[in-house]
C-alpha cells in the first residue's frame, strides 16, 4: 500500500507586502519634480506675457468691429443714422445711443481714416452709418509692434470686415 499523501500548505502571497513598505516619494524624486517646477515657473510666463499684446489686438479689433456692426444694424432697424465715435488720444470709442466708452488698451496704436466730415478734431473721428445701410466709410487701423489689424467699413455696403495690415511705424 502506498504511502499517505502528504497534506501541501501553499503559503499566502507576500506580493501586497511591499506595497506597504514603499510609501510615499523618496527624496530624490521630490527634488527632481521641484526642479522641473522650477524651470517651468521661469520659462513659461515669458512666452504667456509676450503673446498677451497679440491676444489683446485681435480682442480689440474684434471689439471695435462688433461696435460698427452694432452701429450699422442700429441705424437699419431704428431708421435713422448711427455713428461710432474713436478717440485716438483717449484710446476709447463710443456707439450713438450707448453712454459706455469702450477702451482700447493703451498699448496699442490707433490710426482713424473717415470722410472729412467726419472728422472732429486732430485725435477724434467718426464712421457714421445710414437707414439704408451705407456708410461714411473708412478703416480703423490697430497695431502693436510689427502686428496691425485694420477694421474696413464700405461707404456703399456699410459692411465690416477685419484685415491683416502692415502697421505705419
Amino acid at each position: 500500500m502506498a504511502a499517505p499523501a502528504e497534506r501541501v500548505r501553499k503559503g499566502i502571497s507576500t506580493a501586497g507586502t511591499e506595497f506597504l513598505r514603499d510609501r510615499g516619494f523618496t527624496l530624490l524624486e521630490l527634488i527632481v519634480v521641484m526642479a522641473l517646477m522650477a524651470i517651468l515657473m521661469t520659462v513659461v510666463p515669458p512666452m504667456i506675457s509676450s503673446a498677451l499684446p497679440g491676444t489683446q489686438l485681435k480682442s480689440a479689433s474684434r471689439e471695435l468691429a462688433a461696435g460698427l456692426r452694432y452701429a450699422r444694424n442700429h441705424a437699419l432697424t431704428v431708421r435713422e443714422e448711427a455713428t461710432l465715435t474713436v478717440d485716438v488720444e483717449k484710446h476709447s470709442f463710443q456707439i450713438t445711443g450707448r453712454k459706455k466708452n469702450y477702451a482700447i488698451p493703451a498699448n496699442l496704436k490707433i490710426e482713424i481714416l473717415t470722410a472729412e466730415s467726419e472728422t472732429l478734431g486732430e485725435n477724434i473721428g467718426a464712421i457714421r452709418f445710414f437707414p439704408d445701410g451705407g456708410s461714411t466709410g473708412g478703416r480703423i487701423t490697430l497695431s502693436y509692434g510689427e502686428r496691425g489689424f485694420g477694421v474696413d467699413v464700405d461707404w456703399l455696403t456699410g459692411k465690416v470686415r477685419i484685415l491683416d495690415v502692415e502697421p505705419n511705424s
